[in-house]
């Protein structure tokens, strides 16, 4: 004999289905309504800890957050944030260190359209600057590219005025 409470094939009827499901408000779904983003988890393995950071810090910006926690940190992610900042998209950068390598939490303020590293890792001569320019930002003297030289990790602009180049890191407009 059939159980009364299946249908003809087998699957529940509508009420049944609908007393088995909890009603989640807003506020419960969201979290608290604090505007913060917290990166993922560190539990897994992280092969590009920059991406990360920055994907992250573009993510949260999309969303209106006012701020966003940045980790696994490392020298390279702490000096593009720097550089970030020193151009205005960035606001304050406070490093707090946790027995794990530390975090940053870093203030956004609406400027970042777009930021992302660029791999794989062109290298670049100080003559030819332009054809990388063209190919990630937007518009002429529009954005920049983070560079990593034999003088430190610095601004496309910083390495024309110094007249060397190096590595491409990252850009951002």
């Amino acid at each position: 004999m059939e159980n009364p409470t299946k249908s003809a094939k087998g699957v529940e009827p509508v009420e049944d289905i609908l007393q088995s499901i909890t009603l989640v408000t807003a506020e419960d779904a969201l979290g608290s309504m604090q505007k913060s983003w917290v990166s993922g988890s560190t539990d897994k393995m992280m092969n590009d800890i920059l991406a990360s950071a920055l994907s992250n810090i573009f993510n949260a910006e999309k969303v209106g957050k006012e701020f966003c926690i940045v980790q696994p940190t490392s020298k390279i992610v702490k000096k593009v944030l720097e550089i970030l900042q020193d151009n205005h998209y960035l606001g304050d950068i406070k490093y707090i260190e946790n027995n794990k390598g530390g975090i940053f939490k870093v203030n956004l303020i609406g400027k970042i359209n777009k930021v992302g590293v660029i791999k794989p890792r062109f290298s670049l001569q100080n003559d030819n600057f332009e054809k990388f320019e063209k190919r990630f930002l937007p518009a002429q003297d529009f954005g920049l590219l983070i560079i990593s030289t034999s003088k430190g990790i610095m601004t496309h602009y910083e390495a024309k005025g110094n007249k060397i180049g190096g590595k491409l890191l990252a850009y951002c407009y």
